[in-house]
């Protein structure tokens, strides 16, 4: 199996957030329902921690998924889980939320680029 046909099956983005987050990424036509899986987790108050690590993880298995979105400060939930994992596929991307801006300093990604270039 070569490695175009290992990543042509990741159709789908995921996202973890919360629900302003998740609710206009389904606008945009992110969601995907099928049967029991679904590709998105809406995060509040409520929502247990083991909940997410477990969506974090189903999402970073799964074989159809190219990006996960998570909300930056809901990754600062699960940061150690976040700052582990060291895929390509499916890529992991922290994004703001309305009531949290992004902040560069906690960004997973950007701490693998500056590590890699001795920053």
């Amino acid at each position: 199996m070569n490695a175009i046909s290992t990543y042509k099956d990741r159709n789908f983005i995921a996202v973890i957030g919360d629900e302003d987050s998740v609710t206009g990424l389904l606008l945009a036509g992110v969601g995907h329902v099928d049967g029991a899986n679904k590709n998105f987790l809406v995060v509040d108050s409520k929502t247990p921690l083991s909940k997410i690590e477990e969506a974090f993880i189903e999402f970073t298995k799964r074989k159809d998924i190219a990006i996960i979105l998570i909300n930056q400060h809901i990754a600062e939930y699960i940061r150690q889980l976040v700052d582990d994992y060291d895929q390509a596929f499916p890529t992991i991307l922290e994004i703001p939320s309305k009531d949290h801006p992004y902040d560069p300093e906690k960004d997973s990604v950007l701490k693998r680029v500056q590590r890699l270039f001795g920053e």
